[in-house]
């Protein structure tokens, strides 16, 4: 699903990626745990065609390097910043992103009831909680059954019993063969959540983990610096 050799990406004089090397196999909710700036956020732009950089990298076979719009038209992705437009209506968004995607208007009114935005659809985004905010865009993001979804810190504006919901969503997607690469940098629901985690750490990935029972030791291990852990 995503094949990454040899990647680095610079923002002037910072080398925020640095020979970052991995893989993402159908099926996983893959998670990639670090640190603010450690390179989360910057990694799913580069695989999202957000942003340019320089190495080998292929998602769902296509570059995202060289066919930016191709890799967006089959991935879903949850921005770690909110993103829905301000003088949209919640459902006037999801018809215009239906339409672009050549979704269905059934299909639209699912992921409403999916993500509970059925009593929200009125209002306008701007003036929407943040939680509310960030369930339309899960909901966008998922809106044509896409194989593949970045999340970037999906969970960060949601409330206990929103964040239940959404987790048993994504684990129900994963369980229809999906794919999912998930940025966080809380720990329990990494460990909850993921089949296997990536700890990136300076641009690098670090260590990769398939045993989560031991997560947080090995996470508090690779940052004993407190200088690291305060970037």
């Amino acid at each position: 699903m995503i094949k990454v050799k040899n990647l680095n990406k610079w923002y002037g004089n910072n080398h925020v990626l640095r020979n970052l090397n991995l893989e993402v196999h159908r099926g996983e909710i893959f998670g990639l745990l670090g640190p603010n700036g450690a390179g989360k956020s910057t990694l799913i732009k580069v695989l999202t065609g957000q942003t340019p950089a320089q190495g080998f990298v292929r998602v769902l076979g296509v570059n995202p390097l060289k066919n930016p719009v191709e890799v967006r038209k089959l991935v879903g992705i949850v921005p770690e910043a909110e993103s829905v437009p301000n003088y949209l209506t919640v459902e006037e968004y999801l018809y215009f992103v239906a339409k672009v995607r050549g979704v269905s208007t059934k299909r639209m009114e699912e992921i409403a009831s999916l993500f509970s935005l059925k009593s929200e659809k009125d209002k306008v985004c701007r003036d929407l909680s943040k939680g509310t905010k960030q369930r339309l865009m899960l909901g966008v993001a998922m809106l044509h059954n896409p194989t593949l979804l970045f999340l970037d810190e999906p969970f960060i504006n949601l409330d206990p019993l929103y964040q239940r919901r959404v987790r048993k969503i994504i684990e129900k997607y994963v369980d229809n063969g999906n794919t999912v690469f998930m940025a966080t940098h809380i720990l329990e629901i990494a460990q909850r959540m993921c089949t296997r985690i990536g700890i990136i750490k300076n641009g690098k990935i670090v260590k990769l983990v398939d045993n989560l029972e031991d997560l947080e030791d090995l996470f508090l291990r690779e940052f004993e610096d407190a200088q690291v852990l305060s970037t």
